[in-house]
């Protein structure tokens, strides 16, 4: 299992393609039986940052196991991967054979700001991303900030 966060794997994906060796690293991330990428969309990316984050979720499509963290809802992940086809590709790849959690626990690091997070249960996820059976080979995590006057 190997545990990264998107910023530190885009930087060491941008030096591969740099470097031309992007698809030995996808290779090398593909003994990996899962990866654990810790708050995509919490740091701008340009679009070829996001490009390459795109060809490593492709390559482990129905390959390999990807537990995603985020504090974006799916409808605002446009703004992460820059172009509505590669963002629409991106979600078709993650939810499929995949279980969405969102958790309904608070922040202890934001507990002090004022900010909680709960579960989404006012809007129901679109019908192409609801997921009925149980996950394999992919795992998908999403967070969505709440702020308490709005429970």
């Amino acid at each position: 299992m190997l545990f990264t966060s998107c910023e530190m794997l885009v930087q060491e994906l941008l030096i591969a393609k740099r470097d031309l060796k992007l698809s030995r690293l996808i290779k090398r991330y593909s003994r990996y039986e899962g990866m654990i990428i810790d708050d995509l969309g919490y740091i701008r990316q340009t679009r070829e940052e996001m490009e390459v984050v795109f060809t490593l979720l492709a390559e482990r499509y129905e390959r390999g196991s990807v537990l995603l963290t985020s504090n974006l809802p799916f409808s605002k992940w446009e703004g992460i991967f820059k172009d509505p086809m590669t963002t629409a590709a991106a979600i078709d790849r993650l939810v499929h054979h995949s279980v969405i959690v969102e958790l309904n626990v608070p922040s202890y690091r934001l507990e002090q700001h004022g900010t909680t997070f709960r579960l989404s249960t006012r809007r129901p996820l679109p019908r192409h991303l609801r997921v009925n059976r149980l996950p394999a080979p992919g795992f998908a995590l999403r967070l969505q900030p709440v702020h308490p006057k709005r429970r």
